[in-house]
């Protein structure tokens, strides 16, 4: 039966596009492509991660989510394929993530027939390896203060590419300190005695022997604390030309005779929207770091449903996992992991939806997509930091061993939460975004004009449902009544609640902003300075709604039967472990009480030793091929067999 259970919910996890997942798994060899079985020197890591990169260029993995002149993008299987990389060695995810998501994306989305044609298909085959040249020494998430500059010179009809000082080198560079022979440069764009802001430049900068351009220094960040598969650099310009042609210029162009042009009039509006078409870079990393989650939980969990320790009453020793202590500490995340994926799924499909549509696509669902993009880019990082090092604590000095991975899981994925947007930073976005209800871009999101909106648009029915709405109001319609304690037992109860919870935070937010003057900008700084914790709070209850959304969407796709039945019971876990997460929230608001807050903990204990039944099927479900663990906490040491080693 367990067999049975876990191919039902694998189907509802793989989601829509089952068919690439099915593929990855039968292409990407784990001696292939995952990650060496022994250490090895820095520079002989980047070699292997390198000539794995042209392995995957070989197999045809490149293509699928390039510009339609090149055959036409599956932009959510693109995202998939590159997920599946998440389960094996992540320095190959990085790297083949800044060719071809970031280096190969920006030309895609940022340039228009002429750099396809000239470009994409010597980026896919991998003979021209590229790197994304956004971040500066002084300027990580701010990328709209860049100092960069590229200053049209009419005189030769070329752009000059110059790093004025020390702070506007270019730094963290994928692919920079090795192999990359031309960079995605975001910089100022400058004609004449205007800046039209950040724009991007394809700038060679190495030759064909390997040697710095003229003008191009590089530098090599050296070590990181994870992923040293990935040659991060620096590099700096000094006063570098390139044609005029070399500009993507979708968005913003030079013509003959050197007048700049653009279909978006505002210098905010069109910065926003070409970072806009690069979200799906924000998208992959989300889903990277879910796939290395659940390679971690996997591992934990298998090694918790066999290694056993200290005897019980009838002398046996007891497995792992039959403490209930140890329950606590794998299953509720394993409930999240889920919830995760489904979500993951989601936000996958709406990004296709929405590239495919080009630019007949909604300008508001495009900024739908881009602050749900943020909100789970922030809740997978976040959750994988969280999980993988929980899960080394669970597997004890086996999970310390380097052979075993969590440790290496643990190092790779750490930068995910500062990458692709500092997770803090994202937080506010995704509030700010929820203050105005997406009326505006996400240009017009800074304090004072946030503030100065508040009181208008926020309001009863401010609450969007991201996923399902007629499945999720049918749901709510019958929920009972607004006690916290009876909701729990209820799928339409737990979804009014965390609806009422975020409802709850936004409204106080935007009263407590409401009353800052809007003519006076540091008043409004301060305030919402002042405000930032509440800000943070009122992204982690929007998280957690869109969560439980995903989840009930995907109970209700899964046909019924005792797998159903298997999803049922892990989706009560993750909305009673959310609320006992944060009940200190409940308890301050009325929403529960002492005694309930109490009963709440039981219910989470019963639900963990439930789902502790199934919990080998709950992993299994997620397919990941043994041979893809390469780890001895699939097949641990018995106490028998320990002794006897001894």
């Amino acid at each position: 039966m367990s067999d049975d259970d876990a191919a039902v919910l694998r189907e509802v996890l793989d989601g829509r596009w089952a068919h690439v997942r099915r593929r990855a798994r039968s292409q990407i060899e784990p001696g292939r492509f995952g990650p060496p079985e022994t250490e090895l020197p820095i520079e002989e890591y980047r070699a292997r991660v390198h000539d794995q990169l042209m392995d995957l260029a070989s197999i045809g993995f490149s293509g699928l989510g390039l510009s339609a002149e090149q055959g036409g993008p599956d932009h959510g299987a693109s995202v998939t394929a590159f997920e599946m990389l998440g389960h094996g060695d992540l320095s190959l995810f990085v790297k083949a993530g800044v060719q071809w998501g970031l280096f190969g994306g920006a030309v895609t989305a940022l340039g228009t027939q002429r750099h396809h044609e000239r470009y994409l298909p010597l980026i896919a085959s991998g003979e021209l390896l590229g790197c994304f040249a956004m971040t500066e020494s002084a300027h990580g998430s701010d990328v709209q203060s860049l100092r960069t500059t590229a200053t049209y010179d009419p005189t030769t009809d070329e752009i000059v590419v110059d790093t004025p000082d020390r702070a506007a080198r270019k730094d963290y560079i994928g692919n920079a300190a090795r192999d990359g022979r031309m960079a995605a440069v975001f910089a100022r764009l400058i004609t004449g005695e205007t800046d039209h802001g950040v724009h991007c430049v394809l700038v060679p900068v190495r030759d064909e022997h390997g040697e710095p351009m003229p003008g191009v220094s590089i530098g090599d960040c050296g070590g990181k604390a994870g992923l040293p598969g990935v040659d991060n650099g620096r590099f700096a310009f000094d006063h570098v030309r390139v044609p005029r042609e070399n500009l993507l210029d979708r968005y913003g162009s030079i013509d003959a005779d050197g007048t700049y042009s653009s279909p978006i009039e505002r210098d905010g509006a069109r910065f926003f929207t070409m970072l806009g078409t690069l979200v799906r870079g924000r998208i992959t990393v989300g889903a990277a770091a879910g796939a290395a989650t659940r390679n971690a939980l996997t591992l934990a969990v298998i090694y918790a449903g066999r290694r056993r320790q200290f005897p019980g009453p009838d002398g046996r020793d007891v497995l792992l996992l039959d403490y209930p202590a140890h329950q606590r500490k794998l299953l509720p995340a394993l409930a999240r992991t889920y919830a995760l994926a489904f979500a993951q799924n989601e936000l996958t499909a709406a990004m296709h939806e929405i590239y495919t549509a080009g630019e007949a696509a909604d300008q508001r669902e495009r900024r739908k997509l881009e602050e749900r993009a943020a909100a789970l880019k922030v809740a997978n990082t976040a959750h994988a930091t969280t999980t993988i090092q929980t899960c080394r604590e669970a597997c004890g000095g086996a999970g310390y061993l380097s052979f075993n991975r969590l440790g290496k899981l643990r190092a790779d994925t750490d930068v995910f939460t500062t990458f692709e947007g500092d997770n803090t930073v994202l937080l506010q976005l995704v509030a700010k975004s929820l203050l105005t209800a997406h009326a505006a871009a996400f240009e017009d999101l800074g304090t004072v004009r946030t503030v100065g909106l508040v009181a208008r648009q926020v309001g009863e029915g401010l609450i969007e449902r991201t996923i399902g709405g007629g499945l999720l109001q049918r749901l709510i319609s019958g929920a009972p009544g607004r006690d916290a304690e009876a909701a729990l037992g209820d799928r339409g109860g737990q979804l009014a609640l965390f609806e009422d919870r975020e409802r709850h935070v936004l409204q106080t937010l935007a009263a407590r902003l409401r009353d800052l003057p809007a003519d006076d900008p540091q008043a409004n700084w301060d305030g919402f300075n002042a405000a930032q914790q509440h800000v943070l709070e009122l992204a982690r209850a929007h998280i957690d709604r869109i969560l439980l959304e995903a989840f009930a969407a995907a109970i209700d796709r899964c046909p019924a039967g005792s797998g159903r039945d298997r999803l049922e019971l892990l989706g009560d876990l993750f909305a009673c472990a959310t609320v006992e997460a944060n009940r200190a929230w409940f308890l301050e608001h009325g929403r529960l009480g002492p005694e309930q807050s109490k009963r709440l903990t039981s219910r989470v204990d019963a639900l963990c030793a439930q789902v502790r039944v199934h919990a080998q099927t709950y992993v299994d479900a997620f397919a990941i091929p043994r041979e893809w663990l390469v780890s001895d906490l699939i097949d641990p040491l018995t106490p028998q067999e320990a002794q006897e080693a001894v």
